[in-house]
Formats: C-alpha cells, sequence, structure tokens
C-alpha cells in the first residue's frame, strides 16, 4: 500500500500538471461516472494530500478524495509520449515529479493518437490536451463538498508535511500517549497520526529501538516528540526521493546501491529471518492486527 510520501509526490505532480487547467473528466469504467460528471469542465484548484489522503479541488467547489489503498495508482500519459505510474507499490516512480516523469518510462506507439485509449479498469480520467491521468483500483474515489472534505480532514491525524508547526507535534504526542493500545498499533492508526504505513511503522520503531508491543501510553514525551520528528524526516526524504530509505549506516555508495534496489533500504522491514543489521539476531516476523509486523527480537523487545 502506498504510504505518506507516495501521495505526498502524487499531489505535487498534479499540481505540476494539472492545477490551474479546465479538466475533462470521465469514467472509462462507469463506476465514478456520475461523480466525474460533476467536476468535468472546471479548473483545478489544488492538490493536496493529508497522510494516504488525496484531495483535488475544483472552482466549482467540489473536491474528489482519492484513497489508493492496496491496489489503486495514477498512470499518466503525456503528449510528449511518456509515461510513469504515480502511486503503485509495484513501480519505482512512486509518484515522481514531471522531471523524472520519464524514469522506468514506457514510450507509447507514435502512431497512436493522443490521448491514448483507456486500458483496463479506469476508474477516473483526467484529460488537458497534453496530458491524462488514469485512476485504476482506488479504495476511494468520492466528489466531496467542502464541509465534508472538513470532515474527512479532522477525522485524520496530524501530518508533518501539512501540520507543520508545534501544535501538529503536540498534536501527535497527545494522541499516542493517550490510549494503551500497542505502539505498533498506534503509529498505524491513521486518527493518530497520518501517513505511516507498514513499512516506515516497522522501521521507525526500529530506529528508536522500541517494543512494538509497549503500550502506547507508557511513552513519555520525550520519545513521543522523537518519534515525530523522525517520521517528519523520513517523509520529507521520502518525498524528495520517491522510496523509503530508513537505514542510517549506509557509506555514500551504499546510499546510491538502495536508491536502486529496495533490497538494501530498511533495517528490518520484510527480513524475517535474515540478521538484524546491528546486532546479528535473525528478523522476526509477527501477525499484528492482519497486518505483518517486523522486528529485531534483541534490538526492540523490552
Amino acid at each position: 500500500m502506498p504510504e505518506g510520501h507516495t501521495v505526498h509526490r502524487v499531489a505535487n505532480l498534479f499540481t505540476e500538471l494539472f492545477a490551474g487547467h479546465t479538466l475533462h473528466a470521465w469514467s472509462p469504467q462507469g463506476r465514478f461516472s456520475e461523480g466525474a460528471k460533476q467536476v468535468s469542465e472546471s479548473r483545478l484548484v489544488s492538490a493536496t494530500a493529508t497522510g494516504k489522503q488525496l484531495f483535488l479541488a475544483f472552482d466549482n467547489d467540489l473536491s474528489i478524495r482519492v484513497h489508493l489503498g492496496i491496489y489503486g495508482a495514477w498512470d499518466v500519459h503525456t503528449l510528449a509520449g511518456v509515461s510513469a505510474r504515480a502511486g503503485s507499490p509495484r513501480d519505482a516512480s512512486l509518484g515522481a515529479p514531471r522531471r523524472r516523469l520519464g524514469e522506468h518510462e514506457s514510450e507509447t506507439d507514435p502512431d497512436e493518437p493522443f490521448p491514448p485509449e483507456p486500458r483496463g479498469q479506469v476508474r477516473l480520467r483526467l484529460e488537458t490536451p497534453d496530458t491524462v491521468a488514469d485512476l485504476r483500483g482506488p479504495t476511494a474515489c468520492e466528489v466531496l463538498t467542502p464541509q465534508e472534505v472538513d470532515a474527512v480532514r479532522s477525522r485524520l491525524g496530524p501530518d508533518p508535511l501539512v501540520d507543520r508547526g508545534r501544535l501538529g507535534e503536540e498534536e501527535f504526542i497527545a494522541r499516542l500517549t493517550s490510549t494503551r493500545r500497542a505502539v505498533g498499533l498506534v503509529l498505524m492508526d491513521q486518527s493518530v497520526v497520518s501517513g505511516i504505513g507498514n513499512v516506515y511503522r516497522a522501521e521507525i520503531l526500529f530506529r528508536h529501538q522500541l517494543d512494538p508491543y509497549l503500550p502506547s501510553s507508557s511513552l513519555d514525551s520525550d520519545t513521543a516528540r522523537a518519534l515525530w520528528k523522525d517520521w517528519k524526516k523520513l517523509l520529507r526524504e521520502g518525498v524528495k526521493t520517491g522510496v523509503m530509505m530508513t537505514r542510517t549506516d549506509l557509506t555514500p555508495a551504499m546510499k546510491t546501491k538502495a536508491l536502486r534496489s529496495s533490497a538494501h533500504r530498511y533495517f528490518v522491514y520484510g527480513r524475517a529471518g535474515q540478521a538484524c543489521r546491528v546486532c546479528g539476531t535473525a528478523i522476526s516476523m509477527d501477525l499484528m492486527a492482519t497486518r505483518k509486523l517486523y522486528y529485531c527480537p534483541r534490538c526492540q523487545l523490552s
């Protein structure tokens, strides 16, 4: 599932490609036909993200909310003939800005008219004369009024790239430490903090040598504050590079290698049975609320 950095990158990409332009919106699949009609031929005012939620605001006071979920992705094509997949966990471009649109690109047929015909189950297509974006497989895609957007945002925990000041930090600390649920569960709760998914959850806990089963209420404010600052740092870096890079032990050459291969990016995520990069103990994998949880039993368990 795409995590917070990916959705912010999609928002940045759409801001560059579509903000200020009038969009033709339609649903090739047919499942979002009525919603697409409500915003079609309207101007996109802004594309913003809060955690895993993307909000596309139009000048008719309506917005489209998209949650990509596990399988969702945007496929973006330009008149110049390049394409990129934005928001797919299977592709390294992960919402790449336009300057990197050609990376991992698939050239379109030069004889095919633009825009290309929709391929597969496209829930929503957004078009300008030189760019199209096709949405496939989202968990949520809906049209909201400003009041409904506010209601959705009010249910979300703070996002370091949206709630930049001290208030966001204090809100996170308060929400994190107010429950006795395991911290490994709470960090994935989007009503506590926005954007953290399975990868960042495992890696942040390891970076702070925290037992995933520790009650959140047992954390002191300094530890909670350190978690927020670390999440802010990792999120900014993820938006910048397009990948989740969480290791702190990399030389410049190793970092370059890690940017190319996910096998070198993480301390614990996806490494069950492999040696901990710090102590050599085999990494453990448990199921926590049906999601895979990776941790080092020596470095982290109390």
